[in-house]
């Protein structure tokens, strides 16, 4: 009997310290000014989505979004879109479908052949090698127009100003030849072929280097990068205003549709195809400061001798494009709206781009379903994103941003993008200030995928060695740009990989991703869980973790930054003005935030003080776009972050200040400084706007 009373009353002391310490602990949680009921819910509900993590799931997704190539505006994109309404629906998620009617473009036929000083013709490959098709649109570029040339071959490096200017300094003339020219240097498609036939070129190839050639890389040199040439983002036939079936279409003649287009044909060509064409160029050397990357076979620019026969025919046709959206409606505030966004077509398979941002998506949806069957009700709506045609042009996401606009300005919370999940290692972050912290704070939550016991932010932050990790959304490359640059929609983006060789080309398939790109997919669930995490707290903090205090920081900064670019010769005054009235406001905003996310309780009036100071919030990034918009890209209407008209420029902030700085140097010095002057005066608006914003309160004059 003593034998087995011992082990009876061991058991009994061990429960009993586990009660009481079961007990502290909720006792220390519910007593911690940060840690009531809702919050420890909250916090459950996240630690169980991160725990519902399935690799094997993702894949699945993955998969199947990859098994043929799905263009937008063809069969196989619309059996995509299916597929992605389908697990929405299944997933009990509120599912709808927003159509547009809007232009695309497609090729008909192509062919490129040379003729070298032997007098050997060669019909050059333009299809990638050895890989069956299956339905693979041949390498073309959306919207070049059709066109032959016969033509000398000439080599335009990156197809800069600075280019042709020492092109000319060596007495070489481009007029009337075949430009052969590498993609780089943050030129658009649309700007190399653009600044080809200002300089009178006939026709441009285009090709992407692969870099330092690594054996991965020689296994895809073949790859062929497709690409739009088109201008700007959005259906070119609905300038402003959503393309819906029925609605107002400008005529494609129209020069407001045409000055959209480049006025000379392009085709994209493999690596060793351009190469091969430029390894037997004659005439003078390649200038020194080209030589960067080049393969050592490439001596001189030309043109000729050797002769290049060019021909492009395309098409194009309206199509319908299918964006789809996944619904869950918010318990508290369901006219509060959280974006979630990623694009579904792809030039091919599209294994990286985009569909690995698809299948985290989907997984996303599938995690939230657990999430609402274990009790989960969001305080604000989700609404998961599926965009159409974004390859052409950003078009789902835009037609549906201007068709939603005003909601969009009054309702969205943020929108949070992934185009690319993975494309390989290192994580990277874009983002708006205010969501600085939130995204910090994130990722100290979500397990490195490449390295056992350690988290995301200590690997992200030491990969950056001390320099701030998180970039800003100063490009218009994915579908964040309508949110923030029309819209003023706080935005973050996030992927896994600076770049992948197999980019737009037949290559980018589930058996890339399965080898090289992500073979476990933790990569990818590493992504779904800073993406989850994002929204949920997005959507369930009572007030948003937004910090406008980063925001001020940042301005601080590019003002100094300015006024070292202008060398102090332009006063700064209106910015420095309203950078400190901004300052004061976001910390007056940072302090009431701290006051009522420690004061919890429900009364009537603390729900309107939430309300009114989430307001302030989620508006003030509003503030920062001009109804004006930048100079020669109206549509484009945030005055802090934007793209440049200079996309040789590196500076990502104050997009008309730097233009101003750069295309008025043919003004004499008072009318330049005038073209300046307007600009800094109407970012130090736009900043003490958003100061209003913040303040939530009229100014009184």
């Amino acid at each position: 009997m003593a034998i087995l009373a011992k082990p009876s009353c061991t058991l009994l002391f061990i429960l009993t310290v586990s009660v009481i310490v079961v007990y502290t602990t909720i006792r220390s949680r519910l007593s911690h000014p940060t840690a009531n009921p809702a919050a420890v819910k909250n916090l459950y509900y996240r630690n169980a989505f991160l725990s519902f993590s399935s690799e094997y799931t993702v894949a699945a997704y993955l998969h199947h979004l990859t098994l043929q190539p799905h263009l937008a505006g063809t069969p196989a994109a619309i059996n995509t879109a299916l597929y992605v309404k389908a697990q929405f629906e299944a997933h009990g998620l509120e599912t709808r479908f927003s159509n547009y009617s809007t232009l695309l473009s497609y090729p008909k036929h192509s062919s490129v052949s040379a003729q070298f000083s032997n007098d050997t013709i060669i019909s050059l490959p333009l299809a990638e090698p050895n890989v069956p098709q299956n339905g693979v649109v041949m390498p073309y570029h959306a919207y070049s127009p059709s066109g032959t040339a016969y033509g000398k071959a000439v080599f335009l490096n990156y197809g800069r100003e600075q280019d042709y200017r020492a092109l000319s300094a060596n007495g070489v003339e481009v007029r009337g030849c075949v430009g052969i020219v590498r993609r780089g240097c943050g030129l658009s498609r649309y700007e190399v072929v653009e600044n080809a036939a200002a300089y009178g070129v006939a026709a441009v190839l285009m090709y992407t280097e692969g870099g330092p050639l690594s054996d991965i890389n020689n296994s895809f040199r073949g790859g062929v990068e497709r690409g739009t040439v088109m201008k700007g983002f959005g259906d070119p036939l609905t300038p402003g205003w959503a393309g819906i079936s029925g609605g107002e279409k400008l005529d494609p003649s129209d020069p407001r549709v045409t000055q959209r287009f480049p006025s000379i044909p392009s085709l994209p060509v493999a690596e060793a195809v351009a190469e091969s064409i430029l390894s037997s160029l004659e005439g003078p050397i390649v200038p020194y400061e080209w030589r960067d990357n080049l393969n050592g076979r490439i001596r001189r620019v030309g043109p000729g001798p050797t002769m290049l026969n060019f021909d492009y025919e395309g098409e194009q046709k309206l199509a319908t494009i299918h964006n789809v959206f996944g619904v869950i409606r918010g318990s508290e505030e369901p006219d509060r709206i959280v974006l979630l966004g990623n694009h579904r077509d792809a030039w091919t398979y599209g294994a990286v781009d985009p569909n690995s941002g698809t299948a985290t998506l989907l997984d996303i949806a599938r995690r939230y379903a657990r999430l609402l069957r274990l009790g989960w009700k969001p305080r604000r709506t989700i609404v998961l994103c599926s965009w159409d045609a974004e390859e052409f042009g950003m078009i789902g996401s835009t037609e549906w941003v201007e068709q939603n606009l005003v909601n969009l300005g009054s309702k969205s919370v943020a929108y949070l993008n992934v185009d690319c999940a993975v494309q390989g290692p290192g994580f990277f972050a874009r983002a708006t200030p205010q969501l600085d912290d939130l995204l910090v704070e994130v990722t100290k939550k979500v397990k490195d995928p490449d390295l056992n016991n350690v988290i995301l932010y200590e690997r992200w932050r030491s990969a950056k060695k001390g320099i701030n990790q998180i970039q800003r959304l100063s490009g218009i490359d994915s579908d964040f740009a309508p949110f923030l640059q029309n819209a003023g929609v706080p935005s973050i983006d996030l992927y896994y990989g600076s770049d992948f060789p197999v980019y737009h080309t037949v290559y980018d398939s589930y058996n890339w991703m399965t080898n090289f790109g992500d073979p476990s997919f933790q990569r990818h669930i590493a992504v779904t869980g800073v993406w989850g995490l994002l929204a949920l707290h997005l959507a369930d903090d009572p007030v948003l973790p937004f910090n406008y205090l980063s925001y001020a920081a940042e301005l601080l900064e590019y003002k100094t930054l300015l006024n070292n670019l202008l060398e102090g010769r332009i006063s700064l005054h209106p910015i420095d003005a309203a950078i400190k009235e901004f300052t004061a406001a976001a910390n007056k905003t940072e302090e009431d935030s701290k006051e009522l996310r420690e004061n919890e309780n429900v009364d009537e009036s603390l729900v309107l003080r939430k309300r009114m100071l989430n307001d302030r919030l989620m508006l003030a990034e509003r503030g920062f776009l001009d109804s004006d918009g930048l100079q020669g890209r109206p549509w484009c209407k945030h005055l802090i972050y934007g793209p440049h008209g200079d996309t040789g420029s590196k500076v990502e902030f104050f997009p008309g200040i730097i233009d101003a700085t750069s295309q008025s140097t043919r003004l004499d010095e008072e009318e330049r400084q005038a073209a300046i002057r307007h600009e800094i005066w109407r970012v130090a608006r736009a900043i003490q706007r958003a100061a209003c914003a913040l303040k939530g309160e009229l100014t009184r004059g």
